[in-house]
């Protein structure tokens, strides 16, 4: 690990200013902290976010749930309100990674990472959810946009999630047995406004399957997604799992999230 700097602001502002072009805010550390001991980083400086109260906690306010950037996934899968407004995202973080994970990983810092077979990205786009910075608020699905890559401006800090309550929701995922990370996941809401399909794991960056929505517009059942197939052309392949096997991961784990909603 390289020597750098460390501050622990109190406040959104405080941390905003204490950022330099070659400065990292360090949320919960489960990516970063592995990449600074294994030297494939450099910070100057480490701007912890711990210590800002105002970035942690979880509220409903009629039919959006919010979610703060420091809010951890342990806190994510046994809040009440989350579990009450929508299960399936609470499902979801109990499923993260393990409890050394869960306890230490936040909501913020995964979303900012993106890491292709993170979940919480397929929750954000499936249920058409907000991402909020100090300086804006970005759709989920402009939030995301590509291999490790996001909307955020150098110095941009993301301070909360909300997300619309849907009618119903379900996540299901093939999880690597080592990582937990999703080898494919599946999230599947359906809004007032129509069913929104997001998978995870399977590409470079989540994305929606349109021809998954359009089926279950008509018919929100597991069979109306059986048959029908992702193409594997541009899907992630490695040694866990090519991307034919990934295409069919798709298929399987949509119908499994449909059966979880209902």
């Amino acid at each position: 690990m390289y020597s750098f700097d460390y501050e622990r602001p109190s406040g959104v502002n405080e941390a905003a200013s204490a950022i330099g072009e070659d400065d990292k805010f360090l949320a919960g550390g489960q990516t970063l902290i592995p990449t600074l001991k294994l030297r494939l980083a450099q910070p100057g400086k480490l701007v912890d976010l711990s210590g800002i109260s105002e970035l942690k906690g979880i509220s409903v306010n009629g039919s959006e749930l919010s979610v703060g950037a420091m809010t951890r996934h342990v806190d994510v899968a046994d809040s009440a309100d989350v579990k009450s407004a929508i299960p399936a995202l609470a499902q979801l973080a109990s499923h993260i990674g393990d409890a050394q994970v869960r306890n230490r990983g936040t909501i913020g810092g995964s979303i900012s990472n993106n890491d292709p077979a993170a979940d919480y990205p397929a929750a954000l786009v499936g249920l058409g959810a907000t991402v909020h910075t100090n300086k804006r608020s970005i759709s989920a699905e402009d939030f995301f946009v590509d291999l490790f890559e996001t909307a955020l401006e150098d110095g941009e800090l993301v301070t909360k999630v909300t997300f619309p309550i849907p009618e119903k929701a379900g996540y299901a995922k093939f999880p690597n047995p080592a990582s937990r990370f999703a080898l494919t996941g599946v999230f599947v809401a359906k809004t007032a406004s129509g069913v929104r399909v997001a998978v995870t794991g399977a590409g470079p960056c989540v994305f929606r399957q349109t021809d998954m929505e359009a089926a279950l517009s008509s018919n929100f059942s597991p069979d109306a997604v059986s048959g029908i197939k992702t193409e594997a052309s541009g899907l992630n392949a490695d040694i866990h799992a090519s991307a034919d096997y990934r295409a069919n991961l798709i298929t399987v784990m949509a119908a499994r999230a449909v059966k979880a909603a209902s």
